[in-house]
């Protein structure tokens, strides 16, 4: 097996040969996924780095990769021993990647990418960059084809169909919708935004129930590009049926691709038979969540569990629910220092001993047939520092203040971002990951373009968008505290003047542990909030249990 050093020259070999001085490698493919096949992972490759993401930059004598804040630490660790420097993205003195060709490369240098697998504004941002330094950006299309031995090969796994009792719309009349938006022809290569207007679902991407495919939508006709021997005959049927004609895969129409497509904003205004499959799923996930809490503690204070053996008990408990399709995400489970890792999935090679005390954070969720579970739950393990129970308190006071939100239309996520932070700052704390993301109906569980963070996102939070609460404190080599919820955006009132407003329905079903919590630390309206939703967790998820579980999670929920 290559070194990453030796991956590393045979990508400056061929370099040479197209005549390019660099490389660009990033974490996406042709369809701009975050999580993306095992055929595309050539950022992974080339670099070591195995974080979702990234970008790979390799020069004839330099080689450096960029990533977010969430992957610092794991980022230093997989890039260790390496010819890769980490280049840490949104702190200062950190260079764009096209500052730092410019003051690596000489001008009149060129710089290859593979074009499809760039977002096509990203593209020409970099040429601009790149051309104030007298650099060329060319397509010199995918190295990989020559120097990845034994590169896996595109999926070929079926697709099925996603009923209409759980999705709510047919596809003939999502079609009509955005044709409806549509002035010419639109080739929608998000595998997601394929997936939700097919009501089509597969397995080629790890924990997201999408395929390989791109769909050409035009005013007369609609075809799926994909290949053939992923198509049963039923669902070729379906398809004929809703009016969609099938072509290979390698037929579609690349030069029609666009970086914005309505299907985006429509597949997050979750409709109402979505809205209930989410509440379903969050009462069998929340079964399967508080089965665990339940155990959890005493099986780690009885000894010989490790955050792997948690993980795959959690896992076993949520496969044990009915309409259960897999996890949505690999689960986080991180005990002491490695809670501080913000997206930590323990390996073999770092799985570690949970003892009874400190702090276990565990961010975990699960993919059912009627709607997508994002979760993520710090456990008091046993004895804790006062720094430990004074950060947990920190961060449940932003997350009950972000949760409880009463805000008008026209509201953007990132405005309502510091209302999460604030208690942070008035102690001189703060997270640099974003605060909430959308989340997918039995579909992926990062979904846009609305999110709650620092920087500006221009989306407005609408009724029927799904959107978690997940601020956080990670302090390096000690510990970490996440309290996560998914919410739904509903309305509030219409207010006295510039109405309506909207609230968040909190559609995550679980107890959130009161032994950490810093009573004097809350505000009088944030513990009446706090113990109001304890107690619709109790009341939603009593029914559901056998009585030696509701008896625990009675007392589990007691007001604080």
């Amino acid at each position: 097996m290559q070194t990453i050093n030796e991956r590393v020259a045979a990508l400056r070999q061929w370099m040479a040969g197209q005549g390019a001085k660099a490389f660009i490698t990033p974490s996406t493919d042709p369809h701009q996924g975050e999580y993306v096949p095992n055929h595309w992972k050539g950022r992974a490759w080339i670099s070591g780095f195995t974080g979702s993401a990234g970008t790979a930059v390799v020069t004839a004598g330099a080689a450096a990769l960029w990533t977010d804040n969430r992957y610092f630490l794991q980022a230093a660790e997989q890039l260790a021993g390496t010819s890769f420097t980490l280049m840490k993205l949104g702190l200062e003195g950190t260079p764009s990647i096209g500052q730092w060709l410019g003051a690596t490369l000489e001008a009149g240098s060129v710089v290859g990418v593979d074009a499809k697998c760039w977002p096509l504004a990203s593209l020409a941002d970099l040429r601009g960059e790149l051309g104030r330094a007298g650099i060329a950006l060319r397509d010199v299309g995918d190295p990989y084809e020559a120097i990845w031995a034994n590169r896996p090969a595109l999926p070929d796994n079926p697709v099925e169909v996603h009923p209409l009792e759980f999705a709510g719309e047919s596809a003939r009349s999502k079609i009509g919708r955005i044709r409806s938006q549509l002035t010419g022809s639109l080739l929608i290569s998000a595998l997601d935004e394929v997936a939700w207007t097919l009501n089509l679902r597969g397995s080629d991407v790890e924990y997201n129930p999408v395929f390989v495919s791109y769909l050409l939508i035009t005013p007369q006709s609609a075809t799926l590009f994909i290949n053939p021997a992923k198509l049963t005959p039923q669902v070729a049927d379906y398809l004929s049926g809703e009016g969609v004609d099938m072509a290979p895969y390698e037929q579609a129409p690349l030069e029609l691709r666009t970086d914005e497509t309505p299907v985006r904003l429509m597949k997050c205004l979750k409709n109402d038979t979505e809205i209930q499959g989410y509440r379903s799923a969050m009462v069998r996930d929340g079964v399967a969540m508080v089965k665990w809490m339940k155990w959890v503690v005493p099986a780690v204070a009885d000894g010989g569990q490790t955050e792997l053996s948690l993980s795959a008990k959690l896992a076993a408990l949520r496969a044990e629910q009915p309409l259960f399709r897999g996890l949505s995400f690999g689960s986080i489970m991180g005990y002491g220092a490695h809670a501080a890792i913000v997206h930590y999935e323990p390996m073999p090679e770092t799985d570690i001993p949970v003892e009874p005390r400190g702090l276990l954070l565990i961010d975990s969720g699960g993919q059912y047939s009627d709607g997508t579970t994002d979760i993520t739950r710090t456990i008091p393990l046993g004895p804790l520092t006062e720094e430990e129970r004074q950060d947990y308190t920190l961060v449940l006071r932003g997350f009950i203040d972000l949760g409880r939100a009463v805000f008008p239309r026209g509201t953007y996520g990132s405005q309502l971002d510091v209302l999460a932070r604030a208690a942070m700052w008035q102690r001189g704390t703060n997270y640099l990951h974003g605060t909430g993301h959308g989340v997918g109906s039995y579909l992926n569980v990062h979904e846009g373009p609305h999110q709650f963070r620092m920087n500006h996102m221009p989306t407005r939070l609408l009724p029927g968008m799904t959107i978690t609460d997940e601020p956080g404190i990670y302090i390096a080599g000690s510990h970490g505290v996440r309290h996560e919820n998914t919410m739904l955006v509903v309305p509030h009132s219409e207010g006295r003047t510039f109405g309506p407003y909207y609230t968040f329905e909190h559609l995550t079903l679980c107890p959130i542990p009161t032994a950490a919590i810093v009573r004097e630390m809350l505000t009088g309206e944030e513990a009446e909030w706090f113990n109001q939703y304890q107690q619709t967790v109790c009341d939603r998820l009593s029914p559901h249990l056998d009585e030696e579980h509701r008896q625990w999670l009675r007392q589990m929920t007691q007001p604080i």
